[in-house]
Protein backbone atom coordinates (compact mmCIF):
# COMPACT_ATOMS: atom_id res chain seq x y z
CA UNK A 1 0.00 0.00 0.00
CA UNK A 2 1.39 3.98 -0.73
CA UNK A 3 2.58 5.57 2.69
CA UNK A 4 -0.10 7.74 4.27
CA UNK A 5 1.25 10.88 4.44
CA UNK A 6 -1.30 11.85 7.26
CA UNK A 7 0.26 9.60 9.50
CA UNK A 8 3.34 11.29 10.03
CA UNK A 9 2.02 14.31 11.17
CA UNK A 10 4.28 14.94 14.36
CA UNK A 11 6.31 12.59 13.07
CA UNK A 12 10.14 12.23 14.55
CA UNK A 13 12.90 11.05 11.56
CA UNK A 14 15.78 10.23 11.81
CA UNK A 15 18.42 11.21 9.48
CA UNK A 16 21.35 7.96 9.26
CA UNK A 17 23.91 9.17 7.66
CA UNK A 18 27.39 8.28 8.55
CA UNK A 19 30.28 10.75 7.99
CA UNK A 20 31.90 9.49 4.84
CA UNK A 21 34.58 6.89 5.55
CA UNK A 22 33.82 7.30 9.32
CA UNK A 23 34.06 4.71 11.47
CA UNK A 24 29.98 4.43 11.45
CA UNK A 25 30.12 4.31 7.69
CA UNK A 26 29.37 0.44 7.67
CA UNK A 27 25.99 -1.14 6.77
CA UNK A 28 25.29 -2.62 10.18
CA UNK A 29 26.14 0.66 12.25
CA UNK A 30 23.22 3.00 10.04
CA UNK A 31 21.03 -0.39 10.59
CA UNK A 32 21.82 -0.11 13.93
CA UNK A 33 21.13 3.47 14.34
CA UNK A 34 18.24 2.82 12.89
CA UNK A 35 16.68 0.34 14.91
CA UNK A 36 17.76 2.06 17.92
CA UNK A 37 15.83 5.49 16.86
CA UNK A 38 12.58 3.09 16.13
CA UNK A 39 13.17 1.96 19.86
CA UNK A 40 13.02 5.64 20.85
CA UNK A 41 10.28 6.63 19.35
CA UNK A 42 11.42 7.36 15.48
CA UNK A 43 8.49 6.89 13.14
CA UNK A 44 10.91 6.96 9.84
CA UNK A 45 14.40 7.12 8.93
CA UNK A 46 16.28 9.38 6.38
CA UNK A 47 18.48 7.15 4.42
CA UNK A 48 21.45 8.08 1.86
CA UNK A 49 22.66 5.36 -0.67
CA UNK A 50 20.85 2.59 -2.18
CA UNK A 51 22.90 -0.11 -0.46
CA UNK A 52 22.33 1.54 2.90
CA UNK A 53 18.77 1.88 1.97
CA UNK A 54 18.46 -1.94 0.91
CA UNK A 55 19.93 -3.07 4.50
CA UNK A 56 17.72 -0.73 6.55
CA UNK A 57 14.74 -1.93 4.88
CA UNK A 58 15.62 -5.67 5.67
CA UNK A 59 15.79 -4.59 8.44
CA UNK A 60 12.35 -2.69 9.38
CA UNK A 61 9.00 -2.01 7.54
CA UNK A 62 9.05 1.58 9.06
CA UNK A 63 8.72 4.63 6.31
CA UNK A 64 12.55 5.40 4.65
CA UNK A 65 13.01 8.78 2.86
CA UNK A 66 15.98 7.76 0.30
CA UNK A 67 18.57 9.65 -1.36
CA UNK A 68 21.89 9.63 -2.90
CA UNK A 69 24.88 12.49 -2.46
CA UNK A 70 26.79 12.61 -5.57
CA UNK A 71 28.97 15.46 -6.15
CA UNK A 72 29.14 16.68 -9.84
CA UNK A 73 31.70 19.04 -11.93
CA UNK A 74 29.36 20.69 -13.75
CA UNK A 75 26.50 21.08 -10.91
CA UNK A 76 26.30 22.57 -7.50
CA UNK A 77 23.48 19.81 -6.82
CA UNK A 78 24.53 16.70 -5.26
CA UNK A 79 21.18 15.17 -3.85
CA UNK A 80 19.74 12.50 -6.28
CA UNK A 81 20.59 14.44 -9.43
CA UNK A 82 20.27 11.39 -11.59
CA UNK A 83 17.12 9.23 -12.70
CA UNK A 84 19.19 6.45 -12.53
CA UNK A 85 19.23 7.14 -8.49
CA UNK A 86 15.81 6.79 -8.28
CA UNK A 87 15.28 3.85 -10.05
CA UNK A 88 17.83 2.50 -7.69
CA UNK A 89 16.53 4.22 -4.37
CA UNK A 90 12.84 2.43 -5.20
CA UNK A 91 14.42 -1.04 -6.08
CA UNK A 92 16.21 -1.21 -2.93
CA UNK A 93 12.57 -0.15 -1.01
CA UNK A 94 12.81 4.23 0.32
CA UNK A 95 8.86 4.94 0.85
CA UNK A 96 9.26 8.59 -0.10
CA UNK A 97 12.74 9.61 -2.67
CA UNK A 98 14.34 13.15 -1.49
CA UNK A 99 15.85 15.04 -4.15
CA UNK A 100 17.33 19.02 -4.59
CA UNK A 101 15.26 21.03 -5.39
CA UNK A 102 17.14 24.25 -5.31
CA UNK A 103 16.82 26.18 -8.64
CA UNK A 104 20.29 26.06 -9.91
CA UNK A 105 21.74 24.87 -12.50
CA UNK A 106 21.28 20.72 -12.85
CA UNK A 107 21.76 18.04 -15.19
CA UNK A 108 18.33 16.88 -14.74
CA UNK A 109 15.05 19.18 -14.66
CA UNK A 110 13.24 18.92 -11.26
CA UNK A 111 10.36 18.16 -13.20
CA UNK A 112 11.87 14.70 -14.87
CA UNK A 113 12.89 13.25 -11.49
CA UNK A 114 9.72 13.67 -10.11
CA UNK A 115 7.97 12.10 -12.82
CA UNK A 116 10.53 8.90 -12.34
CA UNK A 117 9.86 8.85 -8.82
CA UNK A 118 5.87 8.75 -9.26
CA UNK A 119 6.39 6.35 -12.72
CA UNK A 120 7.87 3.85 -9.42
CA UNK A 121 4.80 4.51 -7.07
CA UNK A 122 6.52 6.77 -4.26
CA UNK A 123 6.10 9.52 -2.92
CA UNK A 124 8.65 12.65 -4.08
CA UNK A 125 9.98 14.99 -1.11
CA UNK A 126 11.39 18.34 -2.53
CA UNK A 127 14.47 18.90 -0.43
CA UNK A 128 13.94 23.37 -0.92
CA UNK A 129 16.32 26.29 0.11
CA UNK A 130 13.75 28.90 -0.44
CA UNK A 131 9.88 29.38 -0.43
CA UNK A 132 9.98 29.49 -4.68
CA UNK A 133 11.98 25.91 -4.57
CA UNK A 134 8.87 24.13 -2.94
CA UNK A 135 6.74 26.51 -4.82
CA UNK A 136 7.94 25.31 -7.93
CA UNK A 137 7.99 21.40 -6.35
CA UNK A 138 4.54 21.46 -5.27
CA UNK A 139 3.51 22.71 -8.71
CA UNK A 140 5.34 20.45 -10.55
CA UNK A 141 3.91 17.45 -7.99
CA UNK A 142 6.06 16.91 -5.23
CA UNK A 143 4.01 15.67 -2.10
CA UNK A 144 6.69 16.78 0.62
CA UNK A 145 8.70 19.66 0.55
CA UNK A 146 11.78 20.00 3.19
CA UNK A 147 13.85 22.98 4.84
CA UNK A 148 16.82 20.57 4.16
CA UNK A 149 18.85 23.30 1.59
CA UNK A 150 18.38 26.29 3.64
CA UNK A 151 21.17 28.16 4.25
CA UNK A 152 23.25 25.57 2.77
CA UNK A 153 23.49 27.41 -1.59
CA UNK A 154 25.24 30.14 -0.14
CA UNK A 155 28.72 30.97 1.18
CA UNK A 156 27.59 30.39 5.44
CA UNK A 157 26.46 27.87 6.30
CA UNK A 158 23.31 28.12 8.89
CA UNK A 159 23.44 26.78 12.62
CA UNK A 160 19.97 27.28 13.46
CA UNK A 161 16.44 25.60 11.62
CA UNK A 162 14.93 28.24 9.22
CA UNK A 163 11.88 28.99 10.98
CA UNK A 164 10.89 31.85 8.70
CA UNK A 165 10.92 28.99 5.82
CA UNK A 166 9.08 26.65 7.64
CA UNK A 167 6.28 28.71 8.21
CA UNK A 168 5.98 29.99 4.73
CA UNK A 169 6.21 26.29 3.04
CA UNK A 170 2.93 25.60 5.74
CA UNK A 171 1.16 28.04 4.08
CA UNK A 172 1.91 26.29 0.96
CA UNK A 173 1.05 22.57 2.04
CA UNK A 174 0.42 20.52 5.18
CA UNK A 175 3.30 18.09 4.38
CA UNK A 176 6.47 20.27 5.57
CA UNK A 177 9.62 19.34 6.89
CA UNK A 178 11.79 20.63 9.19
CA UNK A 179 15.80 18.95 8.18
CA UNK A 180 18.71 20.99 9.18
CA UNK A 181 20.74 21.69 12.53
CA UNK A 182 17.75 20.55 14.43
CA UNK A 183 20.76 19.78 17.22
CA UNK A 184 18.12 20.12 20.42
CA UNK A 185 14.66 18.69 21.45
CA UNK A 186 13.60 22.18 22.25
CA UNK A 187 14.49 23.63 18.32
CA UNK A 188 12.42 20.25 17.56
CA UNK A 189 9.74 21.83 19.16
CA UNK A 190 10.17 25.05 17.59
CA UNK A 191 10.40 23.87 13.96
CA UNK A 192 6.76 21.59 14.62
CA UNK A 193 5.21 24.75 16.38
CA UNK A 194 6.30 26.88 13.56
CA UNK A 195 4.51 24.18 10.90
CA UNK A 196 6.43 20.87 10.25
CA UNK A 197 4.50 17.99 10.51
CA UNK A 198 7.66 16.06 10.24
CA UNK A 199 11.02 17.00 12.15
CA UNK A 200 14.13 15.01 10.72
CA UNK A 201 16.76 14.45 13.36
CA UNK A 202 20.46 13.78 12.14
CA UNK A 203 23.56 14.82 13.36
CA UNK A 204 22.44 15.12 17.42
CA UNK A 205 21.16 11.82 16.83
CA UNK A 206 23.76 9.66 14.53
CA UNK A 207 26.73 11.48 13.94
CA UNK A 208 29.02 11.14 17.41
CA UNK A 209 31.94 12.97 15.35
CA UNK A 210 29.56 16.11 15.46
CA UNK A 211 28.54 15.96 18.65
CA UNK A 212 31.79 15.26 20.06
CA UNK A 213 33.44 18.46 18.23
CA UNK A 214 30.58 20.41 19.75
CA UNK A 215 31.35 19.48 22.91
CA UNK A 216 35.21 20.53 21.97
CA UNK A 217 34.26 23.47 20.78
CA UNK A 218 32.31 24.56 24.12
CA UNK A 219 34.78 23.27 26.52
CA UNK A 220 37.72 24.76 24.60
CA UNK A 221 35.76 27.84 24.27
CA UNK A 222 35.26 28.09 28.29
CA UNK A 223 39.01 27.43 28.90
CA UNK A 224 40.10 29.87 27.13
CA UNK A 225 37.89 32.61 28.86
CA UNK A 226 38.98 31.11 32.42
CA UNK A 227 42.84 31.44 31.44
CA UNK A 228 42.55 34.93 30.07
Amino acid sequence: MPLDLDSLKNALIVSCQPVKGGAMDKAEMVVGFALAAIDGGAVGLRIESADYVRAVREATDKPIIGLIKHDLDDSPVRITPWLEHIDALAAAGADIIAYDATQRPRPVATRALIERIHAHGRIAMADCSIIADAEQALAEGAEIVGSTLAGYTGSVEPTLPDFELIAAMRKLTPHVVAEGNVRTPELAAQALAAGAAMIVVGSAITRPEHVTQWFRAALDQTFASVEA
